[in-house]
């Protein structure tokens, strides 16, 4: 394998290539290595290399070149990966617009961010009602596209142009895009590899949506060094079990996941049972605060040796990842909170109080970020930007800047950092970023919303979730059923509260602002649902229903009630479906309570499968 140079980590290197220049080496020097793949079909570097040029003389023709947007709205495919491969080839940056979106989300963001030309597939087209934007199918097309010459093109970017901008919540209640280079994404990877030494024989996930930043690092982690990346289809993310058995079967060696994703898995081998072909060398976690505790299964399982886990704490606007910090069973038996351990070699972080000066040492702090991954700012938002993107008083040259992150940390007595929470009222959920004011924005569109707010509760299994505080404008109060709808036709799933609580008002403080600390908790065992209640009947739904009530904390279940209309989660729906696979000694996946969350769907579903395991017993 032959890697990009070696260069001292600081914050002046200097990259000579760009992402795909460096991809374009480990197509050279091991053209035959398996690039990528995808339920069994592969691309090889070559392949992958060839099919990417391609298309970049394509993207050309329509004008891209450096720091030219181009909107990328695909599923999870091989394609995926030629089509931001290609853009970053003819110099342009890429856009993700992740299909899960609706479609208000969707039109804000091609609005927002006037991408010159949109990568798609044929069966999305009819999602994407814009005019004025050139649309490529890169599966219909791909005869057009195939005519092109499949040789590398010389240098269309440097390492200073974008090489994408991802949208993240905003707390205007408007999703705002982050822009990052090239150089950004190189310097990360520049900084860890003394730690990690990835190398052509280590397999990755592409498991998150290719619209969150942890994506940069599954992708480019893979095809920067000659290794393999393994797109998880969207099934089989939703089935822990069936995604165990995938990073078995494919001898992953390289995991990188949020700590709630990271719980659905351990509690899937657990069911099991641990597997043999379980090739790990690392588990990265990042996206939302790690709760060191939930770790203890694993390390009884595993240890603390074999399989290295690691917690890195990172934003969006600084380029994924910003710390460092290996984890041992020494840190749990020493109740250590969550840790995060300390800077990259070419970042830095100040802990600062409100007047940003730093606060003394095991005082907590707001973290401003500064160095190599530093993002370039906010697309089409100089204000904002100029409100996170500070100039660092710290620097004597005057020439860098600090990213104003809004989460609190302390350093702990051994020098490591640890992650207290945030500042303002942004959440975290399941990996998510979310502002709630954003949640409250599309709210108060409703014409029966007076006044709204959105805060991150404890339901009572103790899991974190979104609860809405709703004042109507007159008695006559839109119901929870319709308040749901209305915000799926506007905001992505993750974002969606589990919980309403209907008020005459807000709580205020003497001072007149929202008192948060006053606003009750939501009665979790109460859920407003459309259907009436129907009991079941049979066997299998009996079951079934007891499983739902026990997981819910309900006292009843009726067979046309909707999972998630009465507080169910995906986390929710992974008990539900490992109690009831353990109940019936049967296995199904998991999508089939996602797509038909009723108890009587599900058990007309689940019966063929028992009566055609009550026959082959015959």
């Amino acid at each position: 394998m032959k890697t990009f140079e070696n260069m001292a980590i600081s914050t002046e290197v200097v990259f000579k290539h760009c992402l795909h220049e460096e991809f374009e080496i480990q197509a050279e020097y091991m053209p035959q290595a398996e690039a990528v793949i995808l339920d069994g079909t592969r691309l090889t570097y070559h392949k992958l290399n060839s099919r990417a040029n391609q298309l970049a003389r394509v993207l050309q023709h329509y004008g891209v070149g450096p720091d030219i947007l181009v909107g990328v709205y695909m599923e999870r495919s091989l394609d995926l990966i030629v089509g931001l491969l290609a853009i970053l080839k003819a110099g342009g940056a890429y856009v993700p617009l992740d299909p899960a979106y609706p479609q208000e989300r969707l039109s804000f963001l091609l609005e927002d961010a006037q991408v010159s030309l949109i990568l798609t597939q044929q069966q999305l087209r009819a999602h994407l009602s814009t005019q004025d934007v050139p649309i490529l199918c890169l599966d219909t097309d791909w005869h057009v596209i195939a005519q092109e010459s499949p040789e590398n093109i010389p240098g269309a970017a440097g390492a200073e142009n974008l090489a994408y901008v991802i949208y993240t919540s905003g707390s205007t209640g408007k999703p705002k895009g982050v822009m990052v280079t090239h150089a950004n994404v190189l310097h990360l990877f520049n900084a860890t590899q003394p730690w990690y030494r990835f190398n052509e024989h280590d397999t990755w996930t592409l498991f998150h949506s290719y619209a969150f930043d942890f994506s940069v690092w599954e992708i480019w982690g893979a095809l920067l060094y000659g290794g393999r990346l393994v797109i998880v289809p969207y099934q089989t993310c939703r089935s822990p079990e069936d995604f165990y058995l995938l990073l078995c079967q494919e001898h992953v060696t390289i995991l990188n996941q949020t700590p709630g994703a990271f719980r659905q898995l351990m509690h899937a081998e657990r069911t099991i049972g641990q597997h043999a072909d379980l090739s790990l060398r690392f588990v990265i976690f990042g996206g939302e605060a790690l709760e060191l505790q939930s770790l203890r299964p694993w390390f009884q399982r595993h240890g603390d040796h074999k399989i290295q886990l690691v917690n890195m704490y990172g934003i969006t606007e600084t380029t994924v990842h910003v710390t460092y910090r290996a984890l041992t069973q020494t840190d749990l038996d020493n109740n250590a909170g969550s840790v995060i351990g300390k800077p990259l070699p070419n970042m830095r972080i100040y802990l600062l109080d409100q007047n940003r000066q730093r606060v003394p040492d095991g005082d907590s702090g707001e973290m401003f970020i500064g160095g190599a991954g530093v993002a370039c700012g906010y697309l089409n938002q100089t204000t904002l930007t100029r409100e996170r993107f500070i100039n660092n008083p710290f620097d004597p040259t005057g020439n860098s800047q600090l990213y104003k992150s809004g989460d609190l940390a302390r350093y702990r007595p051994d020098g490591d950092l640890e992650f207290l929470g945030r500042i303002d009222q942004q959440v975290k959920v399941r990996g998510y970023r979310i502002e709630p004011g954003e949640i409250e924005a599309a709210l108060l569109q409703h014409p029966q919303v007076q006044e709204t707010a959105v805060l991150l509760r404890e339901d009572q299994q103790a899991d974190k979730q979104l609860v809405a505080y709703i004042v109507n404008r007159s008695r006559q109060e839109a119901s929870v059923a319709e308040l749901r709808r209305f915000l799926q036709e506007k905001l992505p799933a993750y974002m969606l509260p589990a919980a309403y609580v209907v008020l005459a008002g807000l709580p205020l403080t003497v001072n007149g602002k929202l008192d948060r600390q006053a606003l009750p908790d939501p009665d979790w065992t109460r859920r407003e649902i459309e259907a009436a209640y129907i009991a079941p009947y049979t066997a299998l739904e009996k079951l079934l229903a007891e499983i739902w009530s026990e997981v819910l904390d309900l006292e009843r279940v009726g067979i046309y009630d909707n999972f998630f209309e009465m507080g169910g989660d995906s986390l929710l729906a992974v008990r539900v479906i490992s109690n009831a696979r353990e109940a019936l000694n049967t296995r199904f996946p998991l999508s089939w309570l996602l797509d038909t969350p009723t108890i009587a769907s599900l058990a007309e579903r689940i019966t063929p499968l028992l009566n055609s395991a009550a026959d082959s017993a015959l």
